[in-house]
């Protein structure tokens, strides 16, 4: 068993069923190691970049480490690819892993394991790493449509903390409704509304349905010519938020130019907040992702011409 500090607190990615289940998890771990039970902060990415670490000692996971987390007595438990190495931060690492199963395997060393726990951390681990070979994949992709659907901190509240009552919960009637009825309709409509970002990227309208599951229905049918599809949408605040997703590991590195990052194939980014209309943020990915070509050199007889014609211009130079 890894000896891990006792943290002042926990954090997690706001925005994914992974991030809600590893973060109640660590909660729990932490009660069992250190017999308290620290407070849960989560963030959306572009709230957690801005986040000051005042903290001596705290427990972070589904964000990727990097080298302001690298620190004396905290810890970073994730799957997110990074090229920071470990020198002072405890960091635990599987990128064939979601960040739940990462904190799940702790905390069953130390006992806190159930049926019900390896259930959800299953569903959890198919969603977050689209495992769609996997036989509880449409199951797994509407418990994570939970979250989507009612927002991290309302899901939180409505389950009191006790993440064993998310299994077979009411409202996962409602997230198979809506699979099954909105997402031919969503699909459909996108199918036709798909436009040319760049050479690799294709930009799919969405208007119904699961985001996820259209875009990978989409890359499936090859219904575009690009390896990489994206979504946009607009979060509290007027955020837009870019989706990228792809079969062959192409979506991280477009994510990487838009200073954002993910999975290989399942990334993200948030665009400028002085973007603030999607047809800006069309604009913006276009000029980002197909740069201007670099300007030729320019040729030394066309300098001399240049020379020529301003040395004609000067007064008192016959024209």
């Amino acid at each position: 068993m890894i000896a891990l500090p006792r943290p002042e607190v926990v954090i997690t990615h706001e925005s994914d069923l992974d991030g809600l289940v590893a973060g109640l998890l660590m909660q729990q771990l932490a009660q069992r190691m250190h017999n308290q039970r620290p407070p849960l902060e989560a963030y959306a990415a572009d709230h957690w970049r801005q986040r000051a670490l005042r903290e001596s000692a705290a427990w972070v996971a589904d964000f990727a480490l990097e080298p302001r987390l690298d620190l004396s007595n905290w810890v970073v438990l994730d799957h997110h690819p990074t090229q920071t190495v470990a020198k002072n931060a405890v960091h635990v690492f599987a990128p064939d892993k979601s960040a739940a199963l990462i904190v799940y395997e702790l905390c069953r060393e130390q006992g806190l394991g159930s049926p019900e726990l390896d259930r959800l951390v299953h569903l959890c681990n198919v969603s977050d790493l689209f495992l769609r070979d996997d036989p509880d994949f449409l199951t797994a992709m509407d418990h994570a449509s939970l979250v989507k659907s009612y927002q991290f901190w309302n899901l939180h509240d409505l389950i009191e903390g006790e993440l064993e009552r998310l299994l077979d919960h009411p409202l996962l009637e409602v997230m198979s409704v809506k699979r099954r009825v909105e997402d031919p309709i969503g699909c459909q409509w996108s199918r036709s509304h798909l436009v040319e970002i760049s050479p690799t990227v294709g930009l799919v309208d969405m208007v119904l349905g699961n985001q996820n599951l259209i875009l990978d229905q989409l890359l499936e049918e090859k219904a575009s010519p690009h390896p990489v599809l994206a979504s946009l949408y607009r979060k509290g605040g007027g955020t837009i938020i870019v989706s990228l997703r792809s079969r062959n590991g192409e979506a991280l590195a477009i994510a990487q130019r838009l200073q954002g990052g993910g999975h290989h194939n399942a990334a993200g980014a948030v665009l400028p907040r002085t973007i603030q209309r999607i047809p800006d943020a069309v604009d913006y990915l276009r000029k980002v992702l197909n740069p201007a070509p670099p300007r030729p050199a320019t040729p030394f007889n066309s300098l001399e011409s240049i020379f020529d014609e301003i040395q004609s211009a000067k007064p008192g130079n016959p024209q």
